[in-house]
């Protein structure tokens, strides 16, 4: 998450803490910047639609299995879509289409390499470029990430929401989890789709049906290799959000015996694999991780960090949309409203959601 590595607990908290009161007078000016920001008419647009997959919030909400799942449903409508992202946490600015035979974390992001196995992906700076270098690549660009950055013109963008957490503390950062105030953003949403049960999230999803903004739900479920079934594990993860990855290994039914929480996009170091390999090894547990911190395990030479990369099982994660014919319905309608009042070019791909 940009800036910060976890997400701090009182964040989630319904009521402000101290903290987060002491720190509004910040907030209120980071959100107002990110608001007037939102408003800033596109630098750019290319002929492709461009579906926006975003949040809310600073964090996680499962954009990138949010993602890889649209990108299965629409190849099955006859669509090509290609993947753009900034490729956070990667030192390459772009814009490059992604080789995962070439292309390691450190270039590209951990996100980039998970969606470079499944279509063409492209890692860009400057979205607008990038949007042009994808859509050679592609019919449809899917955009992970980028709700608030308004270079690049958006067709359509879902904003996705975790059922259990909603925005939070309901403050703008650093104060809470907003990126600015929920009133703010929510008229740039095309829609809002909740992940998971909750009722923060519920909360969230009324206050989108009072704009008229459709709604979808989704869910995300993990599942351990089955091999590992009832295995002792020490699951370790750097993401923004660690204990929602330890509570699916339980759900997916690992004896987890302990956890190893990391910031998001964790770098691990030669002292952190031979850390976590000699735990494994004394309490007799298979090392699992998410498929982002195995990628960025993937392509590194240092003798315990090449060590880890083998030893680690992946604990996959899938996203399963509630009424996918209906989302794909919504995409069509959305698509050949924008080209209706659009100089953009976007009637030959509008015509293979009629299929």
């Amino acid at each position: 998450m940009s800036g910060l590595r976890q997400a701090p607990a009182f964040w989630w908290r319904e009521r402000p803490s101290a903290l987060a009161r002491l720190l509004q007078p910040v907030s209120a000016i980071y959100g107002a910047i990110t608001a007037r920001r939102m408003t800033r008419a596109p630098k750019g647009r290319i002929d492709a639609p461009v579906i926006c997959i975003g949040n809310f919030v600073a964090g996680g909400t499962g954009k990138t299995p949010f993602a890889l799942a649209l990108a299965d449903l629409l190849a099955q409508k006859g669509r090509k879509p290609a993947f753009l992202l900034r490729g956070y946490g990667g030192n390459a600015r772009g814009p490059l289409l992604v080789d995962p035979a070439r292309h390691t974390a450190q270039d590209v992001g951990d996100e980039a390499l998970l969606l470079a196995d499944r279509a063409p992906t492209v890692v860009a700076r400057d979205r607008v470029a990038g949007a042009r270098l994808a859509d050679g690549h592609g019919d449809i660009v899917l955009m992970d990430d980028g709700f608030q950055n308004p270079d690049l013109e958006k067709t359509v963008s879902l904003v996705l929401v975790d059922g259990e957490t909603g925005i939070g503390n309901d403050l703008s950062l650093p104060s809470g989890p907003l990126r600015a105030p929920l009133s703010r953003q929510l008229p740039f949403a095309s829609a809002v789709i909740r992940i998971g049960e909750g009722p923060a999230g519920e909360r969230v999803l009324a206050e989108a049906g009072n704009l008229g903004l459709p709604v979808f739900r989704a869910a995300i479920a993990a599942r351990a290799p089955a091999d590992l079934a009832g295995a002792r594990a020490l699951v370790f993860a750097g993401i923004g959000r660690p204990e929602k990855v330890f509570r699916s290994a339980r759900a997916a039914g690992l004896e987890v015996v302990a956890t190893r929480g990391f910031g998001d996009h964790h770098r691990y170091s030669e002292a952190d694999a031979e850390a976590l390999l000699a735990e494994a090894e004394a309490l007799g547990a298979q090392l699992v991780t998410t498929g982002k911190d195995r990628a960025r395990l993937a392509g590194i030479t240092a003798p315990a960090l090449a060590t880890l990369a083998t030893r680690a099982r992946v604990l996959e994660v899938e996203m399963r949309l509630e009424d996918p014919e209906a989302l794909v319905a919504f995409l069509g309608e959305a698509i050949r409203a924008k080209s209706a009042t659009s100089d953009t070019n976007l009637a030959k791909s509008d015509a293979k959601f009629d299929d």
